[in-house]
C-alpha cells in the first residue's frame, strides 16, 4: 500500500503551505526521507541568506542538476536511474500542484 508523507512548509513570507507527497512504493524510510527534505531546504535558506538576491529559476535549476548529479552516482543503467529521477519528481510536481495554501489571513479587523 502505498503512503504518502504529510509536509508543511513556512515561506519567509509567513505562507504555510502544506503537501502530501507520496511516496514511491520502495521507499525504505518515510522519517528519513522527511529528514533529507527538512535538511536540503534548510541549507538552501543559509544558502540564500548568505548570498542575497537569488532568482528563482536559478535555485530550482540547480536543484535539477543536483538531481542529476545524485542520478548519475547510482550504481545502476543510466536509463534506470533518469526513469526513477523522471517519475519521483512528476510525482512531487504532482503533489506540488493540489497544496494547500494559507497566508495566515489577509487585512485587519
Amino acid at each position: 500500500m502505498a503512503q504518502n508523507l504529510p509536509y508543511d512548509v513556512v515561506t519567509a513570507t509567513g505562507e504555510k503551505i502544506a503537501f502530501e507527497f507520496p511516496l514511491h512504493s520502495e521507499t525504505q524510510s518515510a522519517m528519513r526521507v522527511s529528514q533529507l527534505l527538512n535538511n536540503v531546504l534548510g541549507a538552501l535558506d543559509r544558502e540564500l541568506k548568505v548570498l542575497g538576491n537569488t532568482a528563482n529559476g536559478d535555485v530550482m535549476q540547480a536543484l535539477a542538476m543536483a538531481l542529476a548529479v545524485r542520478t548519475a552516482m547510482l550504481h545502476a543503467p543510466y536509463a534506470i536511474g533518469q526513469q526513477l529521477a523522471t517519475e519521483l519528481t512528476a510525482t512531487a510536481l504532482a503533489a506540488a500542484e493540489h497544496c494547500e495554501r494559507d497566508d495566515g489571513g489577509a487585512g485587519h479587523g
